[in-house]
């Protein structure tokens, strides 16, 4: 299946996820799965960033089937994907040392700093422990994309690592869409705001890693 195609497929998916609920259970891990059918041919060229993007990816399809349960799965979820991030940080520092540039790092500590002291009071105590601990491995891993893309941005394929970085930042983004709909009070359109942005950082990550070669190219 070529890219295009899969593109069309993961955006079907994704559109059924969030207009059908009831088939979430069918849907939800069906985009997921689309999007590494995506990532896997990829990377060939640079295989300890294919490795763990790979990773970071199956980490959060795992994620992605543990919160299909909201209230049980919430914490596996949370390990899920916080394992997912730490995947995608050892993946964006394997050319590229880690906060290398320091004040993406720093932006986004006080980004991340910002949602929490908007979420806290909504946070329960049990939770909190791992809500800090997760916020600080996306914040890491969104600011060491921007890293990776900001120290490269000279290479021929510098385009490819700021879609990386801008998945980095859609990650954030959903991220803190979910936990205001969850911490916060009801948040409007949450399924679509937290679900489209969710699945177009999952692409960016996908779509830094090299193209698959074809033979014409090979």
């Amino acid at each position: 299946m070529t890219p295009v195609m899969l593109a069309i497929f993961t955006a079907l998916s994704a559109v059924l996820t969030i207009a059908l609920p009831s088939f979430a259970f069918v849907f939800k891990p069906l985009t997921t799965l689309l999007v590494i059918a995506y990532a896997w041919p990829r990377g060939a060229d640079e295989p300890p960033v294919r490795k763990w993007v790979r990773i970071g990816l199956v980490l959060s399809l795992a994620g992605d089937v543990a919160l299909l349960w909201p209230v049980q799965g919430f914490l596996p979820g949370l390990v899920a994907f916080l394992l997912a991030h730490l995947a995608y940080i050892v993946a964006f520092t394997r050319d590229t040392r880690f906060a290398a540039r320091p004040l993406a790092f720093v932006a986004y500590a006080a980004i991340a700093g910002a949602i929490l002291a908007v979420l806290w009071p909504g946070v329960p105590q049990p939770l909190r422990v791992p809500v800090v601990a997760y916020v600080l491995c996306l914040a890491s891993m969104a600011a060491q994309s921007l890293v990776r893309w900001l120290a490269h941005r000279d290479r021929a394929d510098a385009p490819r690592l700021r879609i990386g970085a801008i998945g980095g930042a859609l990650f954030m983004t959903s991220d803190a869409l979910l936990a205001t709909d969850r911490f916060h009070g009801g948040l409007a359109l949450a399924s679509l705001l937290v679900l489209s942005t969710y699945w177009l950082a999952q692409w960016c990550i996908a779509s830094s890693l090299s193209p698959m070669r074809t033979r014409a190219t090979a």
